[in-house]
């Protein structure tokens, strides 16, 4: 006898189907968490995608800033971001009301608004349901997410690196010979790298860096016969700014720009120097002095003479006498000569006054510098496109500042410290950090 089993009621009570519910729940899961992973990953993307903008755009406006408008500035910081991110594929991720330029406490990691700054600047990009271009889901829609917003934010602050405020820094090889001292602070940079004798003294806290330290040239000794250079040592390199704006510079000082003005000038308008010989009584206080040269000897500042509280501007080359000290004042040529600046011996650059306020100066020469021995420098800055080069027996104790875009040469007995004060104006090129 065969036996037929009714199909209905073998399905209700057979237990094969007894999965189905539970394999319902996976499904649903699996979906719900497939659907996470994929958004999360689409959502970090576009994350990752809005802050690279917000980082470009930040630091576009602040290098704009530097020599542009606030309004320009930050329609440039728009046209970053724009190309980074075009409208037509992601909507406006940044308009200029976006955009703030103000102050950054690095103490505090806190940035201020401030209308008319150009130390620090933060902006906010965005793909928000306002500007409909919020970030689109894709298996989230089936719990009811149809788009998630996302804001960014960049800060980027000026900054200006301590070698350049006190130190040697030279574009080309910087090379120093015997028996110098270097104190805690004092930065010694080459972009190329640095050539040193023996018995040099660099106290603890000092830098000597170049692109790859162990390119650094010394005798076979070298490392015994001066103390303190291998904890100094640092590799490293950046673009020198200042070098390339010098040009710039020198004639934002002659039109006594704002940007570059001193507070000792009491009067825009230059006063042109009687002759190529400067005496004591060609130099008015507070004023803009100016020479223009066409060719034969040099614009000649006589033995003994106190340049002070003025502003002088040439194309001459100028050389300096016997006895000469310089202190609250500008001096700047056009001149690229190899000898666009030089000196008797002695010449003194700056206010031997420790470390105060004041007293500074400023050499500027778009050729090259050559100063004999007993070169002073008390908390002054030298500038050259081409060379600077002293001999024996420098004296920097109380802040020096030197920059090339040649070599730095010096010899034999200098003493180099750092002060930390007095050099409020150096003439400097910002550089751009970003801070949050």
């Amino acid at each position: 006898m065969v036996f037929r089993t009714n199909p209905i009621l073998s399905f209700i009570e057979g237990e094969k189907a007894g999965i189905t519910a539970f394999g319902l729940f996976m499904i649903i899961s699996g979906l719900l968490v497939g659907a996470y992973s994929v958004d999360w990953s689409n959502l970090m993307a576009a994350r990752t995608q809005l802050q690279v903008a917000a980082d470009a755009a930040a630091h576009a406006a602040l290098v704009k800033r530097e020599f542009s408008t606030e309004a320009e500035a930050k329609e440039e910081a728009v046209r970053i971001a724009v190309k980074n991110m075009p409208v037509e594929k992601f909507g406006q991720i940044l308009s200029t009301e976006d955009v703030s330029f103000g102050t950054w406490d690095q103490a505090k990691f806190t940035f201020s608004e401030s209308s008319g700054s150009k130390s620090a600047v933060r902006v906010r990009t965005h793909r928000i349901d306002e500007r409909g271009n919020s970030i689109s889901t894709f298996l989230l829609r089936l719990v009811g997410v149809n788009s998630v917003p996302l804001t960014r934010e960049a800060v980027f602050a000026t900054y200006y690196p301590t070698c350049l405020r006190e130190g040697f820094v030279a574009q080309d090889v910087v090379d120093l010979q015997s028996n110098n001292s270097f104190t805690n602070g004092f930065c010694v940079h080459s972009n190329a790298h640095v050539s040193l004798n023996s018995n040099n003294y660099f106290e603890p806290g000092t830098v000597v860096s170049m692109p790859n330290e162990e390119d650094i040239e010394l005798p076979s000794s070298g490392y015994d016969t001066n103390t303190g250079l291998s904890d100094a040592l640092r590799s490293g390199s950046w673009h020198i700014r200042i070098l390339k704006q010098l040009d710039y510079v020198i004639d934002a000082l002659e039109s006594d720009d704002p940007e570059y003005h001193r507070s000792f000038v009491t009067s825009p308008t230059p006063v042109l120097l009687p002759d190529r010989n400067i005496d004591q009584e060609d130099l008015i206080a507070g004023r803009i002095h100016t020479f223009t040269c066409s060719g034969g000897a040099a614009l000649t500042v006589k033995n003994d003479v106190l340049v002070s509280n003025v502003v002088i501007v040439t194309d001459c080359d100028v050389k300096f006498g016997a006895g000469v000290v310089i202190q609250d004042a500008v001096i700047a040529t056009r001149s690229t000569d190899k000898h666009s600046m030089t000196a008797s011996s002695g010449l003194q650059v700056g206010r031997n006054d420790n470390c105060a306020s004041g007293g500074d100066a400023q050499l500027l020469t778009l050729g090259s510098m050559d100063f004999p021995s007993d070169l002073k420098i008390y908390g002054s800055q030298l500038i050259a496109l081409g060379d600077i080069s002293f001999a024996a027996n420098a004296d920097g104790i109380q802040g020096a500042a030197l920059v090339a875009g040649g070599q730095i040469s010096g010899t034999s007995n200098m003493s180099m410290g750092f002060c930390g004060t007095g050099m409020e104006n150096n003439i400097q090129a910002e550089y751009f950090k970003l801070t949050l």
